[in-house]
C-alpha cells in the first residue's frame, strides 16, 4: 500500500465532469487502494450514486472533514 494517497481536488474540476473523475479514478483502483476527495459542500449525493453503481458493500466513504468550509471523504475499494 502506497505511503501517500491521491488526493483529488474536484473544487478544481468543472462541474460536469466532477463525477466522472472521481469515477474514473475509482474505476482504476485495485482492491484495498484508495483516494480522498476534497470538496467545498457534503458530497453525500456521491455517494448514494456510488452506491447504485458499485453496491454500498463494494466501497468504504469515511469522513475525514465535515464543512462548513471543506469537506474530505476517503474513499476505498472493498471488492470489484
Amino acid at each position: 500500500m502506497p505511503d501517500t494517497i491521491e488526493e483529488i481536488d474536484v473544487r478544481k474540476i468543472p462541474p460536469h465532469k466532477k463525477h466522472a473523475t472521481i469515477f474514473d479514478t475509482y474505476d482504476g483502483l485495485d482492491v484495498g487502494a484508495s483516494f480522498i476527495i476534497i470538496n467545498d459542500h457534503d458530497p453525500k449525493p456521491l455517494g448514494y450514486q456510488m452506491a447504485a453503481m458499485y453496491g454500498e458493500n463494494n466501497f468504504s466513504w469515511d469522513y475525514l472533514e465535515k464543512g462548513p468550509k471543506i469537506w474530505k471523504v476517503h474513499i476505498s475499494k472493498i471488492d470489484k
